[in-house]
């Protein structure tokens, strides 16, 4: 049995809304009841890549935009704070995984956390398997590293979406029972989003977020949860 009570939680996450969609509920619960202490930090600017080349002048309205949902959407789980990096939309491939590496090991050593969320490695998208590659280099289990435990949670339109022969499917092994107050945190949280927000049947639409929390919370015997895949645990 993991002890949450008072931790330090550090969520590593590849774009804007992925500190929601995949952990948000766990974190709001986390922090009302039991005292944690969780910070995220989102390594990529978002959006970008929905053009042809890569124009940061051109989608500088909308980029500052972005980054005030990230506040907004903050506010809604109760994140103690969140840092915020620059690295290229859907374009982790062609940057050094050592300089993700860099900066969630300079994250890691100033917070301290003892338990890290982040992005299955088997997604869809190139961006959330190269931050779960550059999370399990960052925390090495060397003598004096701090993190004991490291989870990995599904992204919707993502995860799913993957091939169903692709190697590494997410097969959860830890539920996290939460109640429906903090499912609609998560939810009105991704409504802060005015570029990812969707309608249903979207899997990013607040219908399909309600019963993907459903549908976890049934498999175990609960009314609401999220799942995530235990990766490693030193106790």
């Amino acid at each position: 049995m993991i002890n949450f009570q008072n931790k330090k939680i550090l969520v590593v996450v590849a774009h804007p809304d992925d500190e929601l969609l995949g952990v948000g509920a766990t974190m709001h619960h986390l922090i009302k009841n039991y005292n944690c202490q969780v910070r995220a930090i989102i390594l990529g600017e978002g959006i970008t890549s929905r053009s042809d080349n890569r124009d940061r002048e051109k989608w500088e309205q909308e980029l500052q935009t972005h980054r005030n949902n990230i506040y907004s959407a903050q506010k809604c789980i109760g994140y103690q704070s969140v840092g915020i990096y620059d690295f290229a939309d859907n374009r982790f491939d062609s940057v050094a995984l050592l300089d993700l590496v860099k900066v969630i090991e300079k994250e890691k050593k100033e917070f301290e956390p003892t338990i890290i969320f982040t992005h299955h490695g088997g997604d869809l998208n190139i961006d959330h398997r190269c931050t779960f590659e550059a999370v399990m280099t960052a925390i090495r289990p060397m003598e004096h590293e701090n993190v004991q435990h490291i989870f990995t949670f599904e992204t919707p339109s993502s995860t799913e979406w993957q091939a169903f022969n692709y190697p590494n499917p997410f097969q959860p092994n830890f539920f996290v029972s939460i109640k429906e107050e903090s499912v609609n945190a998560k939810i009105k949280g991704m409504e802060s989003y005015e570029f990812e927000k969707r309608a249903y049947p979207h899997p990013r639409s607040p219908e399909a977020l309600h019963i993907q929390a459903q549908r976890h919370g049934v498999a175990v015997g609960k009314h609401f949860a999220e799942a995530f895949m235990y990766v490693r645990g030193i106790v």
